[in-house]
């Protein structure tokens, strides 16, 4: 495994039964970035998240974290992980202040300072039993808890999906946070795409359990885009056997294409079909759609 990597997976295979929840991943989290994890419902985003934890085992391949594989983790490497699981499993019977001070004392890197406030920030409600908080009051507490102990990898599925959007933004802000002070490296599940494109310098879809994209962010909105074509002379083609075309809307003169082009091939675009073009840029929501698309045709 690479020194600078966090998480390394390597061919890596989960079956339930007959059913392959990740076939043949090969992914690697290097230190300080951020990743987003996209894909539909039952793509295997979350089998992939609790296997670098070592919630799960591998059926086939391998999954190193911080060079360990993840079913051997031990102290050494738990204390440098945090986690917000989907379903943020808590212990029922205390306390929110008394959760905190549990975690707390196992933790020997626990910043009070930072836990103060983000209680504050957050507006956590400390006196409440756990199993009385509603699910966005636990996301909360599940943040927190995955935070103060300043970790080297944190591991988001769906963490702020329950929260109302002041509070998903304080706990985005939160999140990016730490990867700009601590250089903490993230990877983060979530079907609110608007909300992650804000905290995430890279993006993993994967799709049937297979990784069809793995790009920075950057480039991935450098690529795809939207042309507004126009034709000043004659109808436009029905279709267009551009490879690079993945979309198309409208009749006549004026057709809407979702695009993942060059410059180039802009250009050349323009000039074999004398059209003018107005392009215009995606966000990660609308490329989303896109990414399964292409693959697929």
């Amino acid at each position: 495994m690479s020194t600078s990597n966090r998480i390394e997976m390597s061919g890596l295979t989960k079956r339930f039964g007959v059913t392959c929840a990740l076939d043949g991943v090969d992914w690697q989290l290097g230190a300080g970035t951020a990743v987003g994890l996209v894909g539909r419902n039952a793509s295997g985003k979350t089998t992939l998240l609790h296997t670098a934890v070592g919630f799960l085992l591998p059926t086939e391949g391998s999954c190193l974290t911080f060079g360990v594989p993840a079913g051997e983790l031990g102290e050494d490497e738990l204390m440098r992980i945090g986690i917000v699981d989907q379903e943020a499993k808590l212990l029922e019977w205390l306390t929110v202040e008394q959760h905190l001070r549990y975690v707390a004392a196992l933790q020997p890197r626990w910043d009070v300072s930072l836990e103060k406030r983000l209680r504050r920030d957050l507006e956590l409600e400390e006196n409440k039993r756990i199993s009385s908080l509603s699910k966005g009051m636990r996301q909360r507490l599940a943040l927190i808890l995955a935070v103060c102990h300043h970790p080297e990898l944190l591991v988001l599925d769906e963490p702020v999906s329950a929260l109302d959007p002041l509070a998903r933004r304080d706990a985005l802000a939160l999140i990016l946070e730490r990867v700009i002070d601590d250089g903490t490296s993230v990877v983060i599940s979530s079907h609110g795409l608007h909300d992650i494109e804000k905290v995430v310098d890279r993006v993993l879809c994967i799709e049937e359990g297979q990784v069809v994209e793995d790009a920075d962010l950057d480039d991935l909105k450098e690529s795809y885009a939207e042309w507004i074509v126009t034709s000043s002379e004659r109808d436009l083609p029905r279709e267009f056997s551009e490879p690079y075309v993945l979309s198309r809307e409208g009749n006549g003169r004026l057709v809407r294409l979702a695009v993942r082009a060059t410059d180039d091939d802009l250009t050349s675009f323009r000039a074999r079909h004398d059209v003018e073009i107005e392009r215009r840029s995606l966000d990660l929501e609308r490329i989303f759609p896109l990414m399964t698309r292409s693959k697929s045709s």
